[in-house]
């Protein structure tokens, strides 16, 4: 896997990886960009719910769950200092669909964090990961 990243002007970069997707990255005003793209850090956070979500939805859907929506909000907490790591991390998952088994539900994130998401399991050699699981009946 490979990615370039291009720098536009001021702090704004444009990330081009190898599926050819591209995204724009800034720094914020107050850090001396101009907020038109997100923050490497808060791509990060991103990369850490979509990783665990494709993990989760997979595993589900071959456990014959019925799925009909997902909603993952992360809340982070970083070091004062320099360089300013993730120290914490609670990844909530709010499911929707039919029927949804609990059981089924918390041994599919469990899997993702401890097996299959790699951002998650790189993420955790800094930071403690906690996880809340929300299920509504539709």
């Amino acid at each position: 896997m490979n990615a370039e990243i291009t720098w536009v002007e001021q702090l704004t970069f444009l990330a081009t990886a190898d599926s050819g997707h591209g995204v724009v990255i800034d720094a914020p005003v107050d850090k001396g960009g101009n907020n038109r793209g997100s923050s490497p850090m808060e791509l990060l956070l991103m990369g850490v719910g979509s990783c665990t979500g494709i993990d989760v939805l997979n595993i589900l859907e071959k456990s014959r769950q019925h799925v009909t929506g997902l909603r993952i909000n992360i809340e982070s907490v970083r070091e004062q200092e320099d360089p300013k790591v993730f120290t914490a991390i609670k990844i909530i998952y709010r499911f929707s669909g039919h029927n949804l088994s609990r059981t089924h539900v918390e041994r599919a994130v469990n899997l993702s964090a401890e097996k299959y998401c790699c951002v998650s399991i790189m993420l955790g050699k800094t930071a403690t990961i906690a996880h809340e699981i929300i299920i509504e009946e539709q």
